[in-house]
């Protein structure tokens, strides 16, 4: 409303302004043009009259006809005749403006105040021979119905500006109401009434605007429906689940838990309170903490949520801060681990005693055995053989069981590089000898600038033994090349890596993935003849795996292979 009462006085002043002043300079216009004109006609009669009437009779006659003051002047300024003056009285005019234009050949035309009358009077001035001739008008009257007029127009700019103001303050209140149902409306929205609408029909901006809001909220309803079938949907799935999952909030508290957690935890989840509240466990609060601040998937092992039940506890970061945790019981795997490790263990303690005992009395009865009775020794040297390949498949069960189960204890101490490669090629200098076959280490002596690394002693040897032994086995003969084992270290970011290196026929890309696996063999007859038990890189992964490193091969058939594994720094 204050808008249009601006807008509407502003147009009312504009326009008494601009039609005022209009015209004002019309009507001026048009008694100057008019003035001239009788100026132009006095000029003449003065011309061709001067000989039958005086200048006097003229301008009194002339002065009396137009309704204007007439002054005759010589060339030097000096009046000869005055329709309203005695000439003798009065001054030289010379110098006025209009004169001055006509002693120059043009019509001249001035307006100023009287000094005399003290109104305004419009001067023209037309030469003649011998002089020239003024007609001096005065505008009082043109002042008087210029003021008439402005009165009109601000009379009828009022009566206007009633008018528009009441219709101003009807569209006002029409256009405030309208804008009033759609702020409801938009409340109604925002608080989560998704139904309401506002049904505005008007094709004006109003109405335009109205439907924009209700297309957004049959959007937005839509949009929600959606969001809320897919949240049911998940939760229908999460609840189905063996595992049970929590999602925490940045701030700690408990946003959302499946049933199989509600079930899990005695007291029961604590929605929108904090986690603490409901899973005590300290290293399950520590990875959703860390979870939530590196915003990176964290894992660890929780075993104070239940007493007597273990968990894997896995936390990722969600989009807008917090975490989702999952818990998997691994109370059962572990049982079921745990026995078969037992299994295998007791199965290899067991087998023990009874295979040591059929070696002993195979080559026991292989010594006594007369030379002539060849087929009496074939025999008990076929016994002698797969008993002696029992007993070490015996042996490395029961290693691997007992590095698995973490009954073997590794104590791991800061060892020089160097020292780990000279261990291992002093211990088998000569039996690579005997094989026909060159053990060297590369670069030696090892550059003492490689930092010292944590490793067990034994169980690092017992690596490189499984490692040289393979080499011996698959990588002794590559033909021009020459049987040679070559040993290394190098330095990597955190970590030392060693490598054994052959020159054999190399390994088929194909079998790398899986040379660490329990009894995989990519030769399963050359393996068998070479006495291999297939268990050997099974326990060298899991020697890694205790000193918190990683080890692999690399190799390319016709050119060797080589098996690489890292150890941290110390």
């Amino acid at each position: 409303m204050a808008a249009f009462v601006v807008v509407i006085a502003a147009a009312a002043v504009l326009f008494d302004f601009t039609l005022g002043s209009a015209w004002e300079a019309s009507l001026r216009s048009e008694i100057e043009r008019n003035l001239v004109q009788k100026s132009e006609l006095l000029a003449h009669r003065v011309e061709t009259d001067r000989s039958g009437h005086s200048l006097a009779d003229i301008a009194a006659q002339e002065g009396q006809a137009a309704g204007a003051r007439v002054t005759i002047v010589d060339p030097t300024g000096k009046v000869l005749a005055d329709s309203e003056a005695n000439p003798a009285n009065m001054e030289n005019y010379a110098n006025r403006p209009e004169f001055v234009a006509a002693f120059a050949g043009r019509v001249g035309i001035d307006q100023r105040r009287s000094a005399t009358v003290g109104t305004p009077f419009l001067y023209v001035a037309v030469p003649i021979a011998g002089g020239a001739v003024r007609l001096a008008y005065p505008l009082a009257d043109v002042e008087a119905v210029s003021s008439q007029v402005r009165g009109r127009l601000a009379l009828a700019s009022a009566l206007a500006f009633l008018f528009a103001l009441v219709v101003a303050a009807v569209a006002a209140i029409w256009s405030a109401r309208r804008l009033e149902h759609i702020v409801e409306v938009a409340a109604r929205i925002a608080e989560g009434d998704l139904q309401a609408r506002i049904k505005e029909t008007s094709p004006d901006e109003i109405g335009r605007v109205a439907g924009a809001i209700d297309k957004t909220a049959v959007r937005v309803e839509q949009s929600f429906t959606a969001v809320r079938d897919s949240q049911r949907q998940l939760e229908t799935l999460l609840n189905s689940m063996q595992d049970a999952v929590i999602a925490v909030s940045a701030d700690g508290l408990v946003q959302w838990a499946n049933q199989p957690l509600n079930r899990l935890v005695p007291q029961g989840t604590r929605l929108h309170q904090p986690v603490v509240e409901t899973i005590r466990d300290p290293d399950f609060l520590a990875t959703v903490k860390e979870a939530t601040a590196s915003r990176k998937v964290k894992t660890a092992r929780a075993s104070s949520i239940v007493p007597g039940r273990a968990f894997d506890v896995t936390a990722a970061p969600l989009p807008d801060g917090g975490a989702v945790a999952v818990l998997r019981d691994l109370t059962e795997t572990e049982r079921v681990e745990k026995t078969r490790r037992d299994f295998i263990a007791n199965v290899s303690h067991e087998l023990r005693t009874p295979l040591t005992s059929i070696q002993g009395y195979a080559e026991t009865l292989l010594d006594s055995t007369p030379e002539n009775v060849a087929a009496s020794r074939e025999f008990l040297e076929i016994i002698r053989k797969n008993s002696a390949r029992m007993s070490r498949l015996t042996e490395d069960l029961l290693t691997l069981a007992r590095v698995e189960s973490g009954e073997t204890r590794f104590e791991p101490e800061s060892v020089p590089p160097a020292e780990l490669l000279h261990d291992a090629e002093e211990s088998f200098r000569e039996i690579a000898r005997t094989h026909g076959v060159d053990l060297q280490i590369q670069d030696a002596p090892v550059p003492e600038n490689l930092p010292q690394v944590l490793a067990d002693r034994e169980a690092i040897h017992q690596v490189f033994s499984n490692l040289i032994d393979n080499a011996l086995k698959y990588g002794s003969k590559n033909g021009s090349s020459g049987g040679r084992i070559v040993l290394g270290a190098r330095a990597l970011p955190h970590a030392v890596e060693f490598f054994v290196k052959d020159f054999g026929a190399g390994i088929a890309s194909e079998h790398l993935p899986r040379l660490f696996e329990r009894f995989y063999r990519v030769d399963k007859a050359r393996s068998r003849e070479s006495g291999g038990t297939g268990l050997g890189l099974a326990i060298a992964k899991h020697i890694m795996l205790a000193h918190r490193g990683s080890i692999r091969a690399e190799s390319e058939l016709a050119h060797g292979s080589m098996f690489l594994f890292t150890l941290p720094i110390a």
